[in-house]
């Protein structure tokens, strides 16, 4: 037999006794409320603790699926960023190739225009030795000019 106690099924057996002697039959009953309601709060705290323990689990389960998570996405931002850098080592080496070929090519304009200011003078400098030495003056003034 069952006994309903606030959602609770509590079993008879667990109150009553029965005993036999001398073909007698001894029912004593030590069914008390507050042994009821003790036994209920022990099972009702058994219950919270229980599906805190559960509850507990399953958080520290989440926790661990996020941690993956955030490491997996941890390596791949540090092998992105590590892409990024050797292509930034690689534009920053050809803009220093780019920068040196200009200034080489700007040297080698350099040159020429000395070279070729060089012959002029060195023009002038024949066309005023001749003039000089044949004692005329030259025709056409400021002819190296244009």
């Amino acid at each position: 037999m069952f006994l309903v106690f606030s959602d609770k099924i509590l079993q008879l057996n667990d109150f009553v006794h029965i005993s036999e002697a001398n073909n007698k039959l001894t029912v004593s009953c030590f069914f008390s409320l507050d042994t009821a309601l003790a036994q209920l709060n022990t099972d009702k705290k058994s219950a919270f603790i229980k599906a805190w323990e559960e509850a507990q689990k399953k958080l520290s389960k989440v926790a661990a699926w996020k941690n993956s998570k955030k490491a997996h996405l941890d390596a791949k931002l540090k092998k992105l960023e590590e892409r990024l850098e050797q292509k930034k080592a690689e534009y920053a080496e050809k803009m220093k190739n780019k920068a040196a070929l200009i200034h080489k090519e700007a040297e080698e304009k350099k040159a020429m225009v000395e070279a070729k200011r060089g012959e002029q003078i060195l023009k002038t400098e024949e066309m005023a030795a001749k003039y000089h030495a044949t004692g005329q003056t030259p025709k056409k003034l400021f002819g190296c000019v244009g």
